[in-house]
């Protein structure tokens, strides 16, 4: 297997951001104690590397990520291309960002029913750190934030 080239330092940032594009569902880990956690997430927003994923009071996510609010998004294309972005978990309290998130996605109004239903929490991941890696190259490339 002949492992692909690496990506022009100009190129890196648009192809971290086409893979964020593709990935309709990142894995993003937590940790549980000392034991890490990974599970598949469907982000509600995605500004660039900044993602917005909302999640249930009673999850085990939100006990883990009061708990430790570092996290990583793990992106995948069906191509193996891959962007990792390592962050902090916040909640959002602010209403209109709530709101505009609640009118946009119909999952939401129909589980949750009230976007003032206690059960719903909103987090921003904002990236302290990002990696591109291409399929299988087996070296990332750190990616510029802005």
């Amino acid at each position: 297997m002949k492992l692909p080239p690496p990506p022009a330092p100009e190129e890196v940032r648009s192809l971290a951001l086409a893979v964020v594009a593709q990935d309709r569902f990142p894995m993003l880990a937590t940790v549980d104690g000392s034991q890490p956690r990974v599970r598949p997430v469907s982000p509600v927003k995605t500004e660039e590397f900044t993602v917005y994923i909302a999640s249930m009071r009673s999850s085990n996510k939100t006990a883990e990520i009061e708990q430790c609010a570092k996290v990583e998004l793990c992106y995948l294309t069906k191509d193996h291309d891959q962007v990792r972005i390592t962050g902090t978990a916040e909640t959002v309290t602010e209403d209109r960002v709530r709101q505009e998130i609640w009118d946009a996605n119909p999952l939401l109004r129909a589980y949750l029913k009230s976007v003032d239903n206690p059960e719903f929490l909103l987090y921003v991941v904002r990236p302290a750190h990002v990696r591109f890696m291409r399929e299988w190259a087996l070296e990332y490339f750190d990616v510029p934030l802005e």
